[in-house]
């Protein structure tokens, strides 16, 4: 199964092509052109490198949410057409999920079911994008990572009071790519013992990873029903509504 995998909610963005689950290639870079321009100029890399054209690939990933607006639109947009006009279906995957996924806590040995995965990521304005998973036996190489608590747009300080709600927090995980936005003194005095792991802000991968193992549930959708979780309204739409 050919698996191309896009992630434009983040500042970082990627794009990766997999055979089922392993990575063939990706491409991404921290800058501030924009994924609109961005996006094409990756997909045309490596798609120089990796030798494909977007009519042989089986099924499409992406980056569903939370995350920047503009990017989310230019990446769902993006893979819409491509599903629509070559009539291939897409895995929609969340990039805190991606986050978490990436945990050591998950992989190989020490892999185990009952812990809990907090991932986070920078939403600027002071606030961040968070949640909580549940990690359960999954395929021999990862455990699987279940939602218990909604994907949302937190503070500092309403993001360790969730996780601090976990009646074992001391086992639990926070997973990101930017742990700096968590003050450090918050952690200590409010969850005291608690593990921060950093992982790769290059997500195109793993959401490919996890786009395989939808596939091979079912859990897909077509370019009609692929839809994006923003959490935050659009400045636009922020302030169309508070006019009214």
């Amino acid at each position: 199964m050919l698996i191309l995998a896009i992630d434009t909610s983040t500042r970082t963005g990627s794009v990766a092509l997999l055979r089922d689950d392993l990575v063939i290639d990706s491409v991404s870079g921290y800058e501030e052109t924009p994924h609109s321009t961005r996006l094409f100029r990756d997909l045309e890399l490596l798609q120089n490198r990796a030798q494909f054209r977007l009519y042989q690939i089986d099924v499409f990933a992406v980056a569903a949410g939370p995350g920047s607006f503009t990017g989310l639109r230019v990446g769902l947009t993006a893979v819409k057409a491509w599903a629509e006009i070559h009539d291939k279906p897409i895995a929609a995957i969340s990039g805190l999920e991606a986050i978490a996924a990436q945990s050591k806590s998950l992989i190989g040995e020490s892999r185990g079911a009952g812990i809990v995965v907090a991932p986070f990521l920078d939403a600027r304005r002071g606030q961040l994008f968070g949640s909580l998973y549940h990690s359960k036996q999954g395929n021999p190489r990862r455990a699987t990572l279940e939602l218990i608590s909604d994907e949302s747009i937190l503070t500092a300080e309403e993001f360790v009071d969730l996780v601090g709600g976990e009646s074992d927090f001391a086992t639990c995980t926070l997973v990101s790519p930017t742990p700096e936005i968590l003050p450090v003194s918050l952690i200590d005095s409010r969850l005291p013992g608690v593990h921060i792991e950093t992982v790769s802000a290059v997500l195109a991968p793993m959401i490919g990873q996890l786009g395989f193992e939808r596939a091979t549930r079912g859990e897909l959708v077509d370019a009609l029903r692929l839809d994006a979780n923003y959490v935050r309204r659009s400045d636009a739409e922020k302030a169309w509504k508070d006019a009214g």
